[in-house]
Formats: structure tokens, sequence, C-alpha cells
């Protein structure tokens, strides 16, 4: 599978060491993080060709805090603005509407013909 990109990926973090790990020359990491090889380190790779980006965010701003986190009213509320949500109770009320009365006057057509005539004059 490949993704061909016209500018640079990047990519929002929230951890500061997660970036340490990814930035920072090799010999000056220590981690805690026992588990990770960081010389075989993809990103790192990725990084240094300068394809990936990394920017520090704040975890306040992180889209998927949304996805994965129950948030209170306030923080959700900035997180459907963010995404682009929008209410659509309203349009889909008005098509409601709109269907009744295209049946209303389907029904009126089949039992009055002359109505159409009148309706178009």
């Amino acid at each position: 599978m490949t993704l061909k990109l016209h500018k640079p990926l990047i990519i929002n973090c929230n951890n500061t060491q997660t970036l340490q790990l990814i930035t920072e020359d090799a010999a000056k990491l220590i981690t805690k993080l026992q588990h990770i090889n960081i010389h075989q380190h993809w990103l790192r790779q990725e990084y240094a060709e300068r394809r990936v980006h990394f920017r520090w965010r704040s975890t306040k701003q992180m889209i998927a805090d949304g996805l994965i986190k129950a948030l209170q009213k306030q923080r959700f509320n900035a997180f459907v603005r963010i995404i682009g949500m929008v209410n659509i109770k309203e349009r889909l009320m008005a098509e409601k509407r709109i269907e009744a009365l295209k049946d209303q006057l389907t029904a009126q057509k089949e039992t009055d013909p002359e109505i159409i005539l009148q309706l178009t004059h």
C-alpha cells in the first residue's frame, strides 16, 4: 500500500517524551520506555527525511479526545465545532413536511385531476 502526499504529513502529539524520542539524536535519549527500539523506529526515519513533521498540542486541543473519552459539555461542544458537525434536526423536519405535502398533492391528484390545473395557473 502506498500513500503519496504533496506536502509533509503533520502529526499532532500531546506527549513530550514521545516527541523527544522521535526528534532528538539517539545518543541523547534516555527513556523509561524500554520496549521501544529507538534506533529502528520508522517515525524517526520519516522525521529525519522531513516527510513527517510533529507538533505538540495540549490535550484539550486534540481531536482524538472526543472519540476516546467522555467529555464535559463545554469540551464536547468545542469538539463538535472542531470536526464540523451540525445539528440537522430542523432540516430533517423541513424535509419531512415537504414529503407530507407531496403525498397530499399526489392523493389529491388521484381524487381530483383538476387540482393540478388550478395549482399551475
